[in-house]
């Protein structure tokens, strides 16, 4: 179990995130088009998983909005930004935003990616949701970056995650 805060309010995750260079968890989430993906889809690229409660916060917006930005720029890797939002809702949000570089991907079908990355958060208001977080996974498989984010409503670190892509 991991401490993070929402507002300065204490509150857990069932786990803790995979440790730097273990073998990534592989999962299965749902896109757009509601054929659900796994990691293997990405094998042979690096890839960020941007991950957040809700698109329906400024912060978990803002975060989509830059992992926009920083995908356009790196074509070897692909940016999967995820949540328990509804697919439709994803995607609502990336047309309306002109967001074409990133993957957004639903947790709706099966709650393992949460449980795999140790990131469900366990209590407080937004018990069941995803903690807000930052994976980055090699061509390999491997994680060789990881950040949990401290306090659920501030951005994750973007340049240190940068130094991996």
């Amino acid at each position: 179990m991991a401490v993070i805060s929402l507002k300065g309010q204490k509150v857990n995750t069932n786990g803790l995130l995979p440790a730097v260079g273990s073998k990534a968890p592989d999962f299965l989430l749902t896109p757009k088009d509601l054929k659900d993906v796994s990691l293997k889809d990405f094998t042979g690229r690096t890839v960020v998983l941007n991950i957040f409660p809700s698109l329906d916060t400024s912060t978990c917006a803002a975060s989509v909005r830059r992992f926009n930005e920083i995908a356009g720029s790196k074509s070897s890797t692909a940016v999967l930004c995820i949540s328990r939002d509804l697919p439709f809702a994803q995607e609502r949000f990336c047309a309306a935003e002109g967001l074409k570089n990133v993957i957004s991907l639903s947790e709706m079908r099966t709650l393992d990616f949460g449980e795999k990355y140790g990131i469900r958060i366990t209590d407080s208001p937004l018990k069941g949701l995803l903690a807000r977080a930052v994976v980055i996974i090699d061509s390999q498989g491997k994680v060789i970056y990881t950040q949990l984010v401290p306090e659920i409503a501030s951005e994750p670190d973007y340049e240190a995650a940068l130094k991996f892509i």
